[in-house]
């Protein structure tokens, strides 16, 4: 009997030996100390411009105290999921927190923001429902959908006509679920919430936004639903603590009935480890700080106004974005590479983004805790390889053409 080895396939992945064997490879780089706005590499310090640390509180003192004494008074981990023996005073407080601070109903904390996508779509849908996505949405929207046995359909980015085609398209007694970004991770640009969701409300659909890179940015921190004013319109809002709230883990939020009908089926919730005590209580000081010193939140956006105007000038032309990301296209995948190592031989580190994450561009962000001198560091960093000409090399494993959007973050 003929079979095939499942394992031939990962002997002729080459793309990262490929990579790798003209010095280009961009990914796994290990990093020591804190994350903060300088990095340790074994190759030396560099100035980090490619963190989702946003508010720049992954090495603030209260919040490095607050994750210091839950280990003191919870221990390292709880060692099961929530459902059982894993849930603490820390997960109630913050979920009422981030449900206050957001101005929802309830919030439901998961593991991972991953794990709140998972388990929000596959709950929530039957067989006999649709779900609506963004062609651009986050890799885990997807997942969600892949164990959702509801019906997907994808919309083209930010179209408004198209997601109406696709509303008006749907089985008369079908659920519908559209769901969004709001903010898209690899350009930085926003969802148009607001027309969004009026589409929700005239075809019945209701409306899921992933704000992972909304909080603790937009609104002074609240998102990209309250930035556009419609956040009691909005049905659920998904968010992540590994951004601006400098920890990990997720949450949803949402109605009370909803909620309490996820923290009973939610399968990435019942079956997975709850989020450590450290963890919660750094998310907790972190959101204390955020709700605080919102100033944090208008200078990562004004840092990060600075060097896309800078770049510019410089003859680069960055997506329009009004977050701290600033992502800069490149045409093609060895030019990306070849400019990501050129820009750290000049100690300053961006993102390398190529298919299938998303067509090729640098990917750069900043925080509020960037200072004016290294944002101008990094600027001139741009304007150092402006004109570099990248080595004739092909690594044609990375096809534009084979790219299919699925997400990044």
């Amino acid at each position: 009997m003929v079979t095939t080895d499942i394992f031939e396939r990962c002997q002729s992945y080459t793309e990262a030996r490929a990579a790798q064997a003209v010095g280009l490879y961009a990914y796994f780089t290990v990093f020591e100390g804190s994350d903060t706005t300088v990095a340790r590499t074994s190759a030396g310090d560099v100035l980090m411009c490619g963190s989702n640390n946003y508010l720049g509180l992954t090495s603030d003192p209260r919040v490095r105290a607050a994750a210091q004494m839950a280990v003191e008074e919870f221990g390292s981990s709880r060692t099961g999921s929530r459902l059982l023996n894993g849930n603490t005073s820390l997960h109630e407080e913050l979920e009422r927190e981030l449900a206050d601070f957001l101005g929802m109903p309830s919030a439901l904390l998961f593991p991972t923001g991953y794990q709140a996508n998972l388990g929000v779509i596959a709950s929530l849908l039957s067989r006999d429902d649709v779900v609506i996505i963004d062609r651009e949405a986050h890799a885990s929207v997807y997942d969600g959908c892949g164990l959702s046995p509801g019906r997907v359909r994808r919309f083209a980015h930010n179209d408004m006509e198209d997601l109406e085609r696709r509303l008006a398209n749907c089985p008369s007694d079908a659920g519908r679920l559209v769901v969004v970004d709001g903010v898209y991770s690899m350009a930085g640009d926003l969802c148009p919430l607001p027309e969004t969701v009026r589409l929700c409300q005239k075809y019945g659909a209701r409306l899921l936004v992933d704000d992972a890179h909304g909080l603790g940015v937009l609104a002074e921190g609240r998102g990209t639903s309250a930035h556009f004013g419609v956040t009691e319109q909005v049905d659920l809002i998904t968010v992540t603590f590994s951004k601006s709230l400098a920890s990990i883990g997720g949450a949803v939020l949402g109605p009370k009935h909803v909620i309490e009908y996820l923290r009973h089926h939610a399968r990435s919730l019942i079956f997975s480890a709850a989020a450590p005590p450290a963890s919660l209580a750094a998310a907790q000081a972190a959101l204390r700080i955020l709700r605080a010193e919102p100033w944090l939140c208008r200078q990562a956006l004004e840092n990060a106004s600075f060097v896309h105007r800078e770049l510019g000038a410089l003859g680069y032309e960055p997506l329009p974005s009004e977050t701290p990301i600033v992502c800069v296209p490149l045409d093609g995948v060895v030019p990306t590479l070849f400019t990501w190592h050129s820009l750290l031989e000049r100690g300053v580190y961006v993102n390398a983004v190529i298919p299938p994450a998303a067509s090729s561009r640098l990917r750069a962000s900043f925080t509020a805790a960037h200072t004016p001198e290294q944002l101008k560091t990094a600027v001139a960093a741009f304007a150092a390889v402006r004109d570099l000409t990248p080595p004739d090399w092909s690594l044609e494993d990375w096809s534009p053409e084979d790219y299919v959007a699925e997400g990044a973050r």
